[in-house]
């Protein structure tokens, strides 16, 4: 079986990747795995980390992804087009002059719509190259923005893809520990990164009673506690996150509100710093985590079911949400990934998500089409972007962000 990384210079995360297939003895038994990057020395980096997780392993580093992709059984994407340096601190740096804070700016928002200006065009040149060179392959998707690149491949590509995340599980765990249990149950649904647990329970019982109750909230969370007391549910992404995905919580003119829910703007920027200049261990252990990939991959290799949740087309699965990319319980086994249907969700919830998806729509038609415009519309229709700029405002920084990118951004017209 031959499992190709692409963009394997993110070499903490191809580290775990790596060492969750490793921990499946079916699946390490006669693996190659096929580590793809642009960058040589970071290619290097993560292809002696492979072998330090074994030496043994059938490791084929390569600059072309073609030679990568030749006759993969899976491929898993986890690139970042421009890397952290120029791309993402252009993202950052440029609507700061208009006032404009961000937290991650990789999902939406106004660095959620640039980085998905810049993926969607170089994801959709792999599945061109996936269709011709491996053609069955499967598709395990982890790059952000989750729910546009997903979109985008469904409008473009034969390909058969699933967006995975590890927000659902960590904050499972997360609740866990705040309701001191030791894990939770849980039926959970919506799109990446704005999804919400509907049910919530441990051992049969349900906890979100006691979990709205809650007084002594973490301090890294109250986003999150602060939806939940307003919505009724509680979300899978982080407070971080969230912050910059609704109207709320970042505002220039309300400094005092940054404060109160503890929203760590430019955060990002510094742990990214450091995780770049972090050296890599002398050893390595093979240990599992909890990211889907290679639990996917083990279910479809031999048949023994594997419950996640995926980021699919809603074809049906999700009542009231409009078609796009959505995230909803999957089961994989040897008959391939089954997403199943949720039916509608609190209305309060899927109203709170189509603010986002409307965005992510705009973002992916201005990426097939090249249309400028739907650039400066997914920016003014975007909740965070919105409530701090006028249209004006919003309509100068889009062309000061695409000036500033430059080749990195597709020609729009």
């Amino acid at each position: 079986m031959k499992v190709a990384l692409i963009g394997a210079g993110s070499t903490v995360f191809a580290r775990t990747l790596i060492g969750d297939l490793l921990s499946f003895p079916e699946l390490a038994d006669g693996l190659t795995i096929a580590l793809m990057d642009i960058d040589a020395d970071r290619l290097a980096v993560s292809e002696r980390v492979a072998s330090l997780l074994d030496p043994n392993l059938n490791v084929q580093a390569t600059l072309d992804r073609r030679a990568a992709l030749a006759d993969a059984d899976y491929v898993l994407t986890m690139f970042q087009v421009g890397g952290y340096r120029p791309a993402t601190v252009t993202d950052f740096e440029v609507p700061k002059r208009f006032g404009l804070r961000q937290t991650i700016g990789d999902t939406l928002g106004i660095g959620g719509i640039m980085r998905g200006l810049r993926t969607i065009p170089v994801l959709l040149d792999l599945c061109r190259d996936m269709e011709e060179l491996c053609p069955d392959a499967l598709l395990l998707q982890y790059v952000n923005p989750m729910a546009m690149l997903g979109w985008a491949v469904a409008r473009e590509s034969s390909i058969r893809t699933v967006g995975l995340c590890h927000s659902v599980q960590g904050t499972a765990r997360d609740l866990a520990v705040d309701l001191g249990v030791d894990e939770l149950d849980y039926r959970c649904a919506g799109i990446n990164h704005l999804a919400f647990y509907l049910e919530l329970t441990h051992r049969g019982r349900d906890v979100y009673p006691e979990l709205r109750a809650k007084r002594d909230i973490p301090e890294w969370n109250r986003v999150r506690y602060e939806v939940l007391h307003h919505f009724g549910y509680f979300c899978t992404e982080s407070s971080e996150h969230l912050a910059e995905y609704v109207p709320w919580f970042i505002k220039s003119a309300r400094p005092e509100l940054v404060d109160e829910f503890n929203v760590p703007l430019d955060e990002y920027l510094r742990r990214s710093e450091e995780q770049l200049a972090r050296p890599i261990p002398d050893e390595l252990r093979i240990a599992r985590s909890d990211e889907y990939g290679a639990g996917i991959i083990h279910a479809l290799e031999t048949g023994t079911p594997f419950i996640f949740n995926g980021n699919v087309m809603n074809d049906g699965l999700i009542d009231n949400l409009p078609y796009g990319c959505v995230e909803v319980p999957c089961v994989a086994d040897s008959g391939g990934i089954s997403p199943q249907a949720v039916g509608p969700l609190p209305l309060q919830l899927a109203a709170l998500m189509r603010t986002n998806m409307n965005v992510q729509e705009l973002t992916v038609e201005a990426a097939l089409t090249g249309r400028r415009e739907h650039v400066y519309h997914a920016a003014m229709l975007d909740p965070h972007t919105a409530a701090e700029l006028s249209l004006g405002e919003i309509h100068g920084l889009v062309d000061q962000l695409l000036e500033a990118h430059g080749e990195l951004v597709p020609a729009l017209r």
